[in-house]
């Protein structure tokens, strides 16, 4: 196990009704002038947003709105939050929505007290200041409301990328596994889909002797595999909803990730995916995920084969465990499908001709030196074989 410091200061307020004590929390974090940061309709259609700031009202908390947050966050409208933190003397930066809109929120927490271009932060400059930042979390699925991360998609070029630092962990999360149940199935799926990749991400790792965390990442897996269905086919299941959703923040606040290492190519070739075409990460990863595993295999088989039969309950074969890694991986594909997951590029709505435009930007953009790193180091001949693989 590698060295390492874990800290992760925040407070989950979870269960039925804890919209209602945003107000107080935010105050609690000494927030006074507060930007609500949301989505779309779904929100304001809910009455969401109305409690939310009731709740504010009744703390005395003065605020301003910002909605119009779209999957896959774009730049353009964290810079008129930015602006706006500016103008309105904004103290607290909170998000009412999922992994998008925290994503959204982190982006302008960050801009809004740097002198530069928040872009810096996601072309490898560390965010050390920021706005403190709150969440009402309703997708379970990217794990940004307790994370030091945020992925944003610049217009120009449509690059997408990441930041990270401590100084946007969220200071308080509210989850209520309720507002979850109105999600459409594909949303769902597409959350579940969006966990378990968090969790394969830090399973993949060149870390020998881990077994604290691979065992957590398993027992959160199995978690997902057995709720995943359960939801798809109840979505009223508070109880199934509750479980994806702590599931989901454990999956990213790095809790299983410390003291190895970590992959991060499937997040990165999705990446190009949902910034060309717009797709659900959740649904990008679906398709991606088993192309990468099948790809780097060789690199680790007892890895692999390790997950298919502590985590798929596959047979063990010690003569061919190449077969064994495969059968899990294959595994992973038919319960993404099953759960309504897309199986290959027509399905996301991905062309197969503009595959040598995604390995340029994958590979290139933002001044990448022409490869990818993370369980296996992929150059631009890997990761366009990759590509040709989910067509």
């Amino acid at each position: 196990m590698n060295n390492f410091m874990f800290y992760s200061p925040t407070c989950f307020v979870f269960g039925k009704d804890t919209e209602n004590q945003a107000g107080a929390l935010v105050k609690r974090f000494g927030g006074s002038r507060v930007l609500i940061h949301y989505g779309g309709g779904s929100v304001v259609r809910s009455g969401l947003l109305d409690r939310v700031k009731a709740s504010l009202k009744a703390e005395g908390i003065a605020f301003a709105e910002l909605g119009g947050v779209k999957p896959n966050p774009r730049s353009g409208l964290v810079y008129e939050g930015i602006r706006l933190c500016r103008d309105e003397k904004i103290d607290f930066v909170l998000a009412v929505g999922g992994g998008s809109v925290i994503d959204s929120s982190k982006a302008i927490a960050a801009g809004a007290v740097y002198d530069g271009d928040f872009w810096d932060f996601y072309s490898g400059k560390r965010i050390e200041n920021a706005l403190p930042v709150g969440t009402v979390l309703t997708i379970a699925a990217a794990g940004s409301e307790g994370s030091p991360d945020s992925v944003i998609t610049r217009e120009e070029g449509m690059l997408k990328r990441g930041a990270s630092g401590d100084a946007i962990r969220p200071r308080f999360s509210i989850l209520n596994p309720a507002l979850t149940q109105t999600l459409p199935p594909f949303q769902t799926a597409a959350g579940i889909t969006d966990i378990m990749a968090h969790l394969y991400e830090r399973y993949l790792t060149n870390t020998k002797e881990v077994e604290v965390t691979d065992r957590l990442i398993e027992a959160l897996l199995l978690t997902m595999i057995h709720e995943g269905p359960r939801v798809i086919a109840d979505p009223d299941n508070y109880e199934a909803r509750a479980n994806i959703m702590w599931a989901g923040m454990m999956a990213h606040n790095n809790s299983c990730g410390v003291g190895r290492s970590q992959d991060w190519n499937s997040h990165n070739i999705e990446h190009e995916l949902s910034a060309l075409y717009d797709c659900a990460h959740g649904a990008g990863l679906a398709v991606t995920m088993p192309a990468v595993f099948t790809y780097v295999m060789k690199h680790d088989v007892m890895r692999f084969a390790q997950a298919a039969v502590r985590i798929w309950g596959c047979q063990m074969d010690f003569a061919h465990p190449e077969a064994t890694a495969l059968a899990g991986i294959e595994a992973l594909r038919a319960f993404l499908i099953s759960i309504g997951m897309p199986k290959n590029f027509a399905e996301l709505g991905a062309k197969e001709e503009d595959i040598p435009r995604l390995v340029e930007t994958l590979c290139r953009g933002n001044g990448r030196p022409g490869s990818i790193s993370g369980f296996v180091t992929l150059n631009e001949d890997d990761c366009a074989a990759i590509y040709r693989m989910m067509v």
